[in-house]
């Protein structure tokens, strides 16, 4: 039942012997009516208050319900965002790895190709300097066959001219001592030409007379200073 203050004040009672005070029941019911009244403002006021926080409880609800929302999205967002950049980073890594297999084994197909040839180059440039070395061992042999033949050579030359030396002073000898022993020309008699021996030819071969030792050791010192 719904009372008004207004209500309350126009309230009438039946009156009866020895009932309450008319005037006491009169202030009571205006003060009762005046409190009333005053709760029924303070009720509105409350209820005012309580449709607007309900209204506020409605748009919290609203913008928990929308940042719900966005947060949910973010959240798939971020989800799908790290899946993909998950996706990503594995495709770039796949790249990246086959990348730099390929490169490993192009570095060592490199590697391998350049020992290659080095190893040939190497091989090469042996072959090369055993060719040169064979070469130079055979002009060094070559030189030496030179030599001999040429120390060979001088020893016949220095013999021969040894020998011519030798036949060339015998021959001053030989006419030195016939001049000594040619005799004294006579004045009455006429001088008979004397039988003339024919000279010995230069070139003519006569043993060699016999060498001492310090000749043989002058013309070893001679051949060796010619080596």
């Amino acid at each position: 039942m719904k009372i008004t203050p207004l209500e309350i004040r126009q309230k009438t009672f039946e009156k009866k012997m020895r009932g309450y005070d008319r005037d006491e029941v009169n202030a009571f019911l205006l003060s009762l009516s005046q409190e009333w009244e005053h709760l029924q403002d303070e009720l509105k006021e409350l209820k005012l208050k309580f449709q607007n926080a309900e209204k506020e409880i409605a748009q919290l609800r609203e913008v928990e319900s929308s940042l719900f929302k966005t947060l949910k999205t973010a959240e798939d967002t971020g989800a799908n965002l790290i899946e993909q950049a998950k996706k990503t980073a594995d495709l770039h890594l796949r790249e990246t790895q086959m990348k730099a297999d390929g490169l490993l084994n192009e570095a060592k197909q490199k590697a391998r190709t350049t020992v290659e040839e080095a190893e040939a180059r190497a091989r090469q440039t042996l072959d090369e300097m055993e060719h040169e070395l064979r070469q130079l061992r055979q002009q060094y042999k070559d030189l030496e066959n030179q030599r001999d033949n040429l120390v060979a050579e001088l020893r016949n030359l220095a013999n021969d001219m040894l020998l011519r030396l030798e036949k060339i002073s015998e021959i001053r000898k030989n006419k030195a001592t016939e001049a000594e022993q040619e005799p004294e020309v006579q004045p009455d008699k006429p001088v008979q030409p004397k039988e003339q021996t024919p000279e010995e030819p230069v070139d003519a071969p006569k043993p060699t007379p016999d060498r001492t030792e310090q000749d043989d050791a002058e013309d070893v010192s001679f051949f060796d200073q010619i080596k």
